[in-house]
């Protein structure tokens, strides 16, 4: 029995990056081998075990022929005489098919550090095309290793390419697509990953409503940076250097999306583009099974983010409130919060906008810390309830907004 470090843990390695997971191969053995050694068996689809100890995940060298449709369609062969360099065959690009051993020696049968050092994603053989997630894979390389500047090998665009267009991206289910579109939201510059699906042509087919953005223009004034495709992929990479949340980098994505359904009569400017993109947004949530509260807060941002824009002391009291209201900031104040970092995002996701202040942020938290010192037990106490209470409780809000409005002002005031 032989055991190797292989994979991501090894191309990290060699980047001098942290390893975030060890993964291990073992060739010449059995599965009651690791069984016998106290590990435990993860699937019956792949012979993979956790260490009992480490939990890192061990798996027999294996090979894998393609046999039938979908993700399951493979005869996968785990027997003890599969070599390690056959298991290397199997993956998908030459960075990520390299091993170590125990005493730190490199095993690197396909090139896989000259393309590193080259900073080049090449696939390892002809079998890539049996698996058609490793397109959204090689576009989350891009991204995840964003800061070395990686591109695709000639041969892998033009492999991916004809992927996409013989249909191969039809055979993939939405669960899996939505799970390599986390793992690409949460990477440094997740604006790659789409971009990389666009290049090969591949968002139309999986993203049509992003894809549409790319064709619309947007007014100078406010976009100089040009489409809203362009302006799209801007925002989701500011989300990504404001906010670790998933939430906000998904409703940077997809906050724009209605501007592909804005009459070209009407261009540059999209009037009604929030309500226009709301059933997209909810059409993504459903097809992609998004989590709940990562769809709300993405609705909401879609809905919202051309009032929270327009913020500030020319607003009226009745619109403050409709906002904040319809934000459900008051139920849900550290929502409402991610909800201002992903409009912070648009604002700063336009070209010379990248540095500039948001003082919206600042506005909309100061409105609702003011409406906070609204106190409802006092108002009970009084005897009121149903619609009296509630009546009584946006009055006393509306002063409050009133009151924080007249503060703002004398302070400006001063501050000239």
């Amino acid at each position: 029995m032989q055991v190797y470090l292989v994979g991501g843990a090894v191309r990290d390695a060699l980047l001098n990056i942290p390893i975030q997971d060890r993964d291990w191969v073992v060739v010449g053995a059995h599965a009651q081998d690791l069984l016998d050694l106290g590990c435990k068996q993860v699937g019956s689809d792949f012979p993979v075990f956790l260490h009992p100890e480490t939990q890192e995940e061990y798996a027999l060298a294996r090979t894998e022929r393609k046999a039938g449709h979908g993700y399951h369609g493979f005869e996968i062969d785990a027997s003890a005489v599969v070599t390690l360099e056959e298991d290397l065959l199997r993956r998908d690009l030459t960075i990520n098919a390299m091993a170590l051993t125990n005493q730190g020696e490199l095993i690197d049968p396909y090139g896989g550090q000259r393309d590193l050092e080259q900073r080049v994603l090449r696939h390892v053989s002809p079998a890539f095309v049996e698996d058609p997630l490793r397109v959204l894979r090689v576009a989350r390389f891009k991204a995840q290793l964003a800061e070395f500047g990686f591109q695709l090998a000639p041969e892998t665009h033009d492999l991916l390419c004809q992927m996409v267009n013989e249909g191969e991206l039809g055979a993939l289910v939405a669960e899996r697509i939505w799970q390599e579109v986390t793992k690409a939201l949460m990477t440094s510059r997740p604006g790659l990953f789409f971009a990389c699906l666009k290049e090969i042509g591949a968002l139309a087919v999986l993203f049509p409503a992003l894809d549409r953005l790319f064709r619309v223009p947007q007014s100078e004034t406010h976009h100089p940076e040009g489409d809203a495709g362009v302006h799209t992929l801007m925002v989701l990479d500011a989300a990504a250097k404001l906010s670790d949340s998933l939430d906000v980098r998904f409703a940077a994505l997809v906050h724009d999306l209605g501007k592909g359904m804005t009459n070209p009569a009407s261009w540059p400017k999209h009037p009604g583009h929030e309500q226009a993109g709301l059933p997209i947004v909810e059409e993504w949530g459903q097809l992609f099974r998004v989590p709940k509260s990562t769809l709300q807060l993405a609705l909401r941002v879609t809905e919202w983010h051309g009032w929270i824009h327009r913020g500030g002391l020319s607003m009226s009291l009745a619109d403050m409130l409709k906002v904040l209201k319809g934000c459900d900031a008051f139920r849900q104040p550290d929502r409402f919060e991610l909800l201002l970092v992903a409009c912070e995002a648009d604002h700063l996701g336009r070209k010379g906008f990248e540095e500039q202040s948001y003082p919206q942020k600042d506005f909309w938290l100061g409105a609702l810390e003011a409406c906070k010192k609204v106190d409802a037990s006092v108002l009970a106490a009084d005897g009121l309830k149903g619609e009296k209470m509630a009546q009584a409780i946006e009055q006393q809000r509306l002063a409050r907004l009133d009151n924080f409005k007249t503060q703002l002002l004398i302070m400006a005031k001063i501050a000239d």
